[in-house]
């Protein structure tokens, strides 16, 4: 059992102001896996005063863009040489496969970290423009101290996302990893320390909600990255809203893939699937919805009900397990409830729907497909987070598909499955989500933004347009015939 008995401060490993604990539990055996403190308001207070000396006269933000990527260039490498004993430690946290996990949940943030470390030699934050009167400097400066909040299903990949970003412009940040996984957050800590980050520029401090508001509303956090579910995000865009603090929210998704009818179905499940039930279901742009041709619909089910079938389930820890446990009981309860609710509606269960048999420990659900399924349920508007599939017939052309995919309160993510390229394109423009794949199996590409249409969130992650989240810019007109150095 791994066991911290001091939180990360400001670069420093400190004794908590108070004695509380968080129990991390293992999903699988359902026994205690780790302990760390639990940070209270008084450590957040200290965290963010730190953070604030650090911005406000340390030398990490007066650095070179490129001598802060240096850091991030270190870690990547360190996360890299111990990618599978990461990948076991979250899932010993949370549930996720190692299968899947090793590449997605470690690896992915290694290369996220490295594509900001060749955006810091590559990005203009001095740009000089000719203006209407004379030259004009546009200088991108950091926004100052973030709050960067992560949920539990892709930890350390959430935190790469909002600490590369952020610290390549020069911001300070306290960062609240979720209670269920802040064992891989204090490892990545460790390696930052190891890596030589400046004092002051990182804190890791795990808490639950009450404490994560009082981080948010902090008079001295400039900037909120959040990601997690669209109720805690309205929240969060509330109090920044009143304050007048910036804020980018990363949120929910009910995606839908799209098979149109001239789909090669032996082609298309083998990438869809993956994406449909990746992380035990619990990801925010898992392709849940599967929008099937009517003519067809009887294939795509029987197809569907062969491939999801075969999924193998079980300790996530063995490479051969494509699904493992739920988070924690309430996740798995509320996933049951939700069974029980498309039940209630008059969806039928194909596939699944109870607990696996021979597994009698954990918080574990079978994958579930539901058919029959209508547009207008809740298990088709709401998003379950487990693995849990509805595939939903349409009429008509492709204008009809885009329409029911279109009925949702969420724009995350989507796909469309064709064998005429061209017509799947007319369908990928037509659907009002921030990501979206044509025929292939990549999600998210980190050279190109990535985030949410309507309840889906503000702002955009990856790419320039994340690191851009934390800067300001600044217009500083020149006198005639003045030309700044470089």
């Amino acid at each position: 059992m791994k066991v911290y008995d001091r939180l990360f401060i400001g670069g420093e490993w400190v004794t908590p102001a108070g004695t509380g604990t968080i129990d991390v539990i293992n999903p699988t055996t359902e026994e205690v896996a780790g302990r760390v403190p639990d940070t209270t308001e008084a450590d957040i207070d200290k965290a963010v005063a730190i953070a604030r000396q650090a911005f406000d006269s340390g030398p990490w933000p007066r650095m070179q863009p490129t001598e802060r990527a240096a850091i991030l260039t270190k870690v990547s490498q360190a996360i890299q040489a111990e990618m599978q004993p990461m990948a076991e430690l979250i899932a010993t946290e949370m549930g996720s496969p190692v299968a899947w996990g090793s590449m997605a949940q470690v690896f992915a943030p290694s290369m996220i970290l490295d594509y900001y470390v060749g955006l810091a030699g590559s990005y203009a934050f001095d740009d000089l423009r000719p203006g209407l009167m004379g030259q004009v400097l546009v200088a991108s400066e950091p926004v100052g101290v973030v709050a960067a909040i992560a949920p539990w299903n892709v930890p350390l990949f959430i935190a790469a996302a909002k600490l590369g970003p952020a610290l390549v412009a020069g911001c300070t940040v306290v960062f609240k990893p979720a209670p269920e996984t802040p064992l891989d957050a204090f490892r990545l800590a460790e390696l930052f320390e190891e890596a030589g980050l400046p004092k002051g520029v990182l804190s890791v401090v795990p808490a639950g909600r009450e404490v994560g508001e009082h981080l948010v509303r902090h008079a001295d956090v400039d900037k909120v990255s959040f990601t997690g579910s669209t109720v805690a995000g309205k929240k969060i865009g509330g109090i920044c809203g009143e304050q007048l603090k910036r804020f980018s929210l990363e949120l929910g998704g009910k995606s839908a893939a799209i098979l149109l009818d001239d789909v090669n179905l032996d082609e298309a499940l083998p990438m869809l699937l993956p994406n449909a039930l990746m992380n035990n279901g619990e990801a925010c742009i898992a392709q849940t919805r599967i929008l099937a041709p009517r003519d067809r619909y009887q294939e795509v089910v029987d197809a569907l009900v062969e491939k999801v079938s075969a999924m193998s389930v079980g300790d996530p820890l063995d490479p051969t397990v494509e699904v493992g446990p739920l988070v924690a009981s309430r996740q798995r309860d509320r996933v049951e409830g939700y069974i029980k609710i498309g039940q209630e509606e008059g969806a039928k269960v194909a596939l699944g729907g109870g607990r696996p048999a021979g597994i009698d420990k954990g918080w574990f659900v079978e994958p579930t497909l539901f058919v029959d399924v209508d547009n207008s349920m809740r298990i088709a508007q709401e998003e379950i987070f487990g693995p849990v599939l509805a595939v939903i017939p349409y009429d008509g052309g492709d204008e009809q598909a885009v329409a029911v995919a279109n009925d949702s309160s969420y724009g995350l993510c989507g796909s469309v499955w064709t064998g005429d390229p061209d017509r799947g394109l007319a369908v990928a423009r037509g659907v009002r989500t921030g990501t979206y794949m044509l025929n292939s199996p990549i999600p998210i590409d980190f050279a190109t933004p990535f985030g949410g249409y309507k309840e889906s969130g503000l702002g955009r992650e990856f790419g320039r347009e994340g690191l851009e989240l934390f800067l300001e810019q600044k217009s500083v007109t020149l006198p005639a015939g003045y030309t700044p150095p470089a």
